[in-house]
């Protein structure tokens, strides 16, 4: 029988971890990160240099909510039936897939091979980390997720922004190729408004007529088409790459999926990041490539235009467990009215007409800066 343990002596395999452990406090939520990879460790404090990150006498001190353990090894070979977790619509080719166990999951990516643990007490990723440490920041931000939703704060597909001056923040979302990374990263030329996440965006009731907002320490990934039209982005190709993509049409420039990681505080300033604050605003982009219409933002009730939902919902993953122990299903539907709830208080505004990012870019600025 397959059980917690079993699984864990294998991806464990008898590896002895290394003495530098990485502590993270994100929101209150203490995470420790222990490795047999010190490579891996130096790797994944560099890219989360821009949280804060606890040094030892700090930590004694510090809540630990989660404890994670990152194997480098082969790929794990595990005499499991996976079965394909089912992708979300618009999604193609096989991503993950899964298997439940008794009181736990174990998740393996299709492509790299990377195997996951998840279980109320066991937090584990093994594989070859080093090359796919991108997985392994995912499974970090996936544990923050849960500590997140388990202590009511609803998911969202969106970026989201913050006033540096004022305790204003707006959200970004629009369906999967819409552009809100972009938009994004355009309005973030401006000095006066702060990166807080890019894909993730959580919101929560907090009382007295606010909606508190909260990202998760994850850096921007996007195609060569929106570093090609910001020129702040252009240092992350080399000349030859730059060159190849400006030279092409925009229509193919616009389909093709190459990831590019923007290290945020190096492009726009150490000051550029915040965790979040009050959200007052939220923007979806349901304009078209192909508008022949003046981009405009405008104003509507929600409640009125559910049809917009689809472009906030988002599914927490396989990786969820809820606070009774179960694990979230790819069947699942989403709850409509908690997102209504959620958002109560929050201007919601639709953009329509062509793609202009930098009119979008204005009209949203100012939202986000006015009083």
């Amino acid at each position: 029988m397959t059980t917690i343990q079993t699984i864990k002596e294998q991806l464990l395999n008898n590896q002895s971890l290394g003495t530098d452990t990485l502590h993270l406090n994100l929101a209150h939520c203490g995470i420790q990160i222990e490795s047999n990879s010190q490579t891996l460790i130096d790797k994944l404090r560099k890219y989360f240099k821009s949280c804060k990150v606890l040094d030892d006498q700090e930590q004694k001190s510090s809540d630990i909510k989660l404890k994670i353990l990152a194997i480098e090894s082969e790929p794990p070979q595990l005499d499991i039936d996976f079965i394909d977790w089912k992708r979300e619509p618009g999604k193609t080719g096989r991503k993950d897939e899964y298997i439940d166990i008794p009181e736990g999951r174990v998740v393996r990516k299709v492509r790299t091979g990377m195997v996951f643990l998840q279980s109320e007490t066991d937090r584990i990723a093994a594989g070859p980390c080093i090359q796919n440490d991108n997985q392994v920041i995912n499974y970090i931000n996936s544990q923050y997720m849960n500590w997140l939703q388990n202590n009511g704060w609803i998911i969202c597909h969106a970026s989201g922004l913050m006033s540096t001056h004022a305790d204003k923040g707006i959200a970004i979302a629009g369906l999967s190729g819409g552009g809100k990374s972009t938009l994004m990263l355009q309005l973030l030329n401006n000095e006066n408004i702060a990166y807080v996440t890019n894909d993730r965006l959580f919101i929560k009731q907090l009382g007295d007529s606010k909606v508190g907002m909260l990202g998760i320490p994850k850096l921007p990934r996007i195609n060569p088409g929106t570093i090609v039209g910001n020129s702040l982005l252009h240092g992350l190709m080399t000349a030859e790459q730059l060159s190849h993509y400006q030279a092409m049409e925009r229509q193919k420039l616009w389909d093709i999926e190459e990831k590019y990681d923007v290290p945020v505080a190096e492009v726009y300033g150490e000051d550029s990041i915040q965790d979040g604050g009050n959200l007052s605003a939220f923007i979806l982009l349901n304009w078209q490539r192909d508008g022949d219409e003046p981009v405009s933002l405008i104003e509507v009730d929600i409640h009125q235009r559910k049809d917009l939902l689809p472009a906030i919902m988002k599914s927490p993953g396989p990786f969820y467990q809820y606070p009774d122990g179960h694990f979230e299903q790819d069947t699942g539907e989403f709850n409509q009215q908690a997102y209504l709830d959620a958002l109560a208080g929050v201007k919601i505004y639709e953009a329509k007409g062509s793609i202009d990012f930098v009119k979008m870019s204005e009209l949203c600025t100012e939202v986000i800066l006015s009083q």
